[in-house]
């Protein structure tokens, strides 16, 4: 009888030891696959864009700066000088354009000027008609889109009438995916995610942002689109086939569209393109999870020397807080509302934003925050199947939205 009671005892005793062990393998393995879940997540997130369900930071910022400081509401309007800089680019290019007349394309004198001063000088053209489309060279609406036309024509190729509606659908939407024609598609992500991708992007970005709002929105084509299209054809056709060849051959025509490509390539003005919006900083995976909504750092600024010949668009965070205040009172708004600057990741230098970005394989195409909803289309346009009409009104840009 005891030894029937101990047996029974023992057998119990090894049944329990079995299962405990059973229990242990199932919460090792549950462990186990718990920890490979969430590595492939983390692994899924760390390939993919930043989506973020929080707000953008730029309309926040506004009004805490308005509530504390609200004499920069003073700030805003055009600014008087634009439109005598853009006068003498404009004429400083054209100036180029004809000394380089019997100057062959292939010689090193032509490829240097073209570099140094024709590349500034186009990208100091496209910045203004950043700022034109803002209307800060004029109080006229019409004036500014007439202006615009005119500091285009050293660039050769019509494009100042299109910027305009999608870079104020960049501002009302920013990161919003299916609106925001600054944000790199999914294929670009994909396909361009290497040293030699990113390399490759850098040296034609100029061709990507010109084409790749056509794959994502257009706009309606309105009268100024017509203006633009036909002044800029007529002026390109009259330079080389109208005018004499002692003011202007075919060279000049090269010359003006050599510019505009390395304005947009491997030169240190085109760093801003990427400096602006792309993100430098270390993320964390808590960040990186959307559900946390936790704000990732998506507009930076640059107080270097090149915002000199750039508009001051370096002050990018200021620019996007106040797209109502011109390039000349932005070092002013950063003045007088310094503590809401200061602490902002900021890039010292744009040569170097390049470099990092083809180099550094934790910065590339994905390193932008998107968002999958909110915003609105600027002056109309067929919205993509990935925004819903309801989800982008179609909005003007009216005088009160001047703190906007």
């Amino acid at each position: 009888m005891a030894a029937s009671a101990v047996t029974t005892a023992t057998t119990d005793s090894s049944s329990m030891q079995r299962k405990q062990q059973q229990n242990a393998k199932l919460d090792t393995s549950s462990s186990s696959s718990a920890s490979a879940s969430a590595g492939d997540q983390n692994d899924a997130l760390e390939k993919d864009f930043f989506w973020t369900y929080t707000e953008e930071p730029h309309r926040t910022r506004r009004m805490a700066i308005i509530k504390a400081h609200p004499e920069v509401t003073k700030l805003c309007g055009p600014e008087p000088l634009t439109k005598w800089v853009v006068l003498g680019v404009v004429s400083l290019q054209f100036l180029l354009a004809h000394l380089l007349r019997d100057t062959s394309f292939f010689s090193w004198k032509f490829w240097l000027t073209a570099y140094v001063f024709g590349a500034t000088c186009n990208q100091n053209l496209f910045l203004a008609i950043h700022e034109i489309s803002h209307n800060l060279a004029f109080r006229s609406p019409t004036a500014n889109r007439l202006f615009a036309i005119v500091a285009n024509l050293p660039i050769a190729v019509p494009y100042s009438a299109s910027f305009r509606p999608y870079h104020l659908t960049h501002h009302k939407s920013l990161g919003v995916d299916g609106l925001d024609t600054d944000l790199p598609t999914a294929f670009e992500a994909l396909f361009l995610d290497s040293i030699l991708g990113k390399a490759f992007f850098c040296t034609f970005q100029i061709f990507f942002y010109a084409l790749r709002p056509m794959a994502i929105y257009r706009v309606p084509f309105t009268w100024v689109h017509w203006l633009n299209l036909t002044i800029q054809l007529f002026f390109d056709y009259a330079i080389v086939f109208l005018l004499p060849d002692s003011l202007f051959t075919a060279n000049s025509l090269f010359y003006f569209l050599f510019s505009s490509f390395l304005a947009g390539s491997l030169h240190p003005t085109a760093g801003h393109f990427i400096a602006e919006h792309y993100v430098y900083e270390k993320i964390t995976p808590e960040a990186r999870n959307p559900d946390n909504k936790i704000p990732v750092p998506e507009t930076f600024s640059y107080y270097g020397p090149l915002n000199w010949v750039t508009y001051n668009v370096g002050l990018h965070n200021e620019h996007h807080d106040f797209p109502a205040i011109p390039w000349t009172r932005l070092p002013k708004l950063y003045e007088i509302a310094s503590e809401f600057y200061e602490g902002l990741p900021q890039h010292r230098s744009w040569t170097h934003v390049l470099w990092q970005f083809i180099f550094d394989e934790e910065i590339g195409m994905r390193c932008r925050v998107k968002r999958k909803v909110g915003g609105r289309v600027v002056g109309g346009g067929n919205v993509s199947a990935k925004q819903p009409q309801h989800q982008a009104k179609e909005a003007g840009w009216g005088d009160d939205e001047i703190e906007a």
